[in-house]
């Protein structure tokens, strides 16, 4: 049972530092996906082609996500990596300088000078915790990241594809018309819950985050449906 506790542990660590990518991908795969499966029912009766185009535009579109996202966060990190090395260099050419500018920063912020020797003297026989106080402070770097870009990335892919199969199951399970009536639905409920979601994890109103992304989602579902209409004319 340890094994399987500690690999939940590390999910449940990887998914919060992935949050954000979470919520993006299933917002990005919902509204993307209900788009062109609304557009293509709109210029069809044939269930088969709104399955097959939707399968594919929702592959398509959550593997590419996931590859931007992996280039993102990979990027992200080799500048945090060379932004804390060129941090490094300079500190060990005049780390009096540096331990000068923190004593300031810590007056500033109204310590007393005791305080600030006592620190500073801290600081002085840990390196390290300088470089730490340099980075985050002065160039707004976070040395240890939460997750691994593949973290990011799976996450991303994972949240994307199951988001975008939403609008498409419905066509695999019903008549068209039918298909078409269920897929606005529980497209409607995903990107409602979604929104009630980004509102609690923001601490801001529910009733607001969740009109935001329905109309998002609506917006972009009439946008096809007005493309679809217009090609078949």
């Amino acid at each position: 049972m340890q094994p399987v506790r500690t690999l939940a542990r590390r999910l449940r660590a990887s998914l919060y530092a992935s949050i954000g990518d979470v919520a993006f991908g299933m917002e990005d795969g919902a509204v993307s996906i209900a788009g062109l499966v609304f557009g293509v029912a709109a210029s069809t009766n044939d269930s088969s082609i709104v399955l097959l185009a939707g399968a594919v535009g929702a592959i398509a579109g959550a593997v590419s996500m996931m590859a931007g996202t992996y280039l993102d966060a990979e990027s992200e990190r080799h500048r945090a990596n060379a932004l804390v090395a060129d941090a490094r260099a300079r500190i060990a050419v005049d780390p009096e300088a540096y331990a000068t500018r923190l004593s300031e920063r810590l007056a500033t912020a109204g310590f007393t000078d005791e305080e600030v020797a006592l620190m500073a003297r801290a600081f002085a026989r840990n390196p390290e915790a300088l470089l730490d106080h340099v980075v985050a402070f002065d160039l707004g770097v976070v040395r240890q990241p939460g997750a691994s870009p593949w973290a990011h990335a799976s996450w991303m892919f994972a949240a994307d594809l199951f988001a975008a199969s939403v609008p498409v199951i419905p066509f695999a399970l019903f008549d068209i018309g039918t298909a078409r009536i269920v897929s606005l639905l529980v497209t409607g409920m995903l990107m409602a819950a979604l929104g009630v979601v980004r509102g609690k994890i923001g601490q801001v109103s529910v009733v607001r985050t969740a009109a935001q992304t329905m109309t998002i989602a609506g917006a972009a579902a009439l946008a096809g449906v007005v493309i679809g209409r217009l090609v078949t004319r």
